[in-house]
């Protein structure tokens, strides 16, 4: 298989096999004019399988997404045809509008303008909660 190299543009490597798409559909990568390969289930010596997104452009990155779906993702910066950054992501304390509280009684529900706001409370077991209801993110 081969994919072009990118000359200028990012590649968020390091994604755990299989969460490809789901980072894809949340940065919303399909509203793009720019071409975007995800490959899947890439052999890797570090992960065994790792999933790669390649975007053939400059774009803004929400890295607090990123931090929610895989922690320890990779985003390299690519700017004619060399590596010129490279940065390891982490989980974010704090995630504004990334997911929405799926609790019916919670205020977010009947409030359109309030934003969906979740605090990590177990960063070992990945736990995120609603700061208005406390309902465990899914």
């Amino acid at each position: 298989m081969n994919i072009d190299s990118i000359t200028n543009g990012i590649v968020i490597d390091h994604i755990t096999a299989g969460r490809g798409m789901k980072l894809y559909n949340l940065l919303k990568l399909d509203e793009l004019d720019s071409s975007v390969a995800i490959i899947k289930n890439v052999n890797s010596k570090k992960m065994g399988k790792k999933d790669i997104i390649k975007v053939d452009s400059e774009i803004p990155v929400n890295v607090d997404v990123i931090g929610y779906v895989d922690p320890g993702i990779t985003i390299n910066i690519i700017k004619n045809g060399v590596l010129t950054e490279k940065k390891t992501i982490g989980m974010p304390e704090i995630l504004v509008n990334v997911i929405k509280c799926k609790n019916p009684r919670c205020i977010t529900t009947v409030e359109q303008e309030i934003e969906h706001i979740f605090k990590l409370t177990d960063k070992e077991n990945k736990v995120y909660r609603c700061v208005y209801c406390e309902t465990k993110a899914q």
